[in-house]
């Protein structure tokens, strides 16, 4: 199953601009151009066989099966729009459908990958993965409110997929977050970056490392490891398999929430891990 967030908590990306508006816009009318045309095509190709079968009898006044197609669309305009309705639906329920084969298909490597660090409750047998971007508003939004949620049921066991799509700052946050296990401080790191006051930056994430009390000249050593890139390569292919575009989106049980949602929004994502 795959949920949106709240419309007005919409994924983490760049503000945008007015000429990113303009575009966006311009990139939505070309694709409901684009529904539109395929639902134009489905709707005289079904006319067509419905007219050749003579279940709807021919109009009066016209012999060319184009001009009675046109004919019947202009008295009947609704056909247009449950068409293209129709179309959406059936694609939504494919994308569906596919998501969650892959949830079962690569469940060990969504929730059980020994490569992704653990929130405060490595035990917990609910388990939330969440894929966020240390330079995602919303995603530092969510941190505290998952801590409270870590305090108050002791078996959530939260799985980090560090997902650093919002250019290189991120890039270089996660890598040296990821090195941060090897001297077991990655919790503390990973929220002292969820708190932190500012773009993400090489600069800030060192700052934040020795703030934390990690070996800066160690992390920069231990983010040299090819492994650490692997792990980030494989959670952008996972999110992407997953149709997962934006931050934060979390995965449990079945289920697929992208964007940020409230309290009450990941209490039933809980629920659902500890029912699948």
């Amino acid at each position: 199953m795959v949920a949106d967030g709240p419309k007005d908590l919409a994924s983490g990306s760049p503000e945008p601009n007015a000429n990113t508006g303009k575009q966006s816009r311009g990139l939505r009318a070309l694709v409901l151009a684009t529904f539109a045309l395929a639902g134009l095509s489905v709707v005289f190709s079904a006319l067509a066989l419905l007219f050749a079968a003579g279940i709807l009898p021919p109009l009066r006044g016209t012999d060319n099966l184009e001009r009675q197609l046109r004919a019947y669309l202009l008295n009947n305009p609704g056909v247009i729009v449950e068409s293209i309705n129709g179309m959406e639906l059936r694609r939504q329920a494919a994308a569906e459908s596919e998501v969650t084969a892959v949830i079962s298909e690569r469940r060990d490597e969504i929730f059980n990958d020994p490569d992704s660090p653990l929130g405060a409750n490595p035990q917990g047998d609910a388990i939330i993965v969440e894929f966020f971007d240390y330079n995602c508003p919303y995603c530092r939004q969510a941190t505290p409110m998952l801590d409270r949620l870590e305090q108050e049921d002791k078996e959530l066991r939260l799985v980090f997929k560090e997902y650093p799509i919002l250019g290189p700052g991120s890039v270089f946050a996660a890598r040296a977050a990821l090195a941060s296990q090897k001297q077991g401080k990655y919790l503390a790191f990973h929220k002292a970056m969820m708190a932190y006051q500012g773009r993400i930056t090489e600069t800030s994430s060192l700052e934040v490392a020795s703030d934390v009390g990690l070996d800066v000249k160690k992390l920069k050593q231990d983010m040299k490891d090819p492994a650490i890139d692997e792990t980030i390569r494989r959670n952008i292919a996972l999110a992407q398999a997953l149709r997962i575009s934006g931050t934060p989106s979390f995965v449990a049980g079945r289920e697929i929430v992208r964007g940020l949602t409230d309290a009450g929004g990941m209490k039933r994502l809980i629920a659902s891990a500890r029912g699948s």
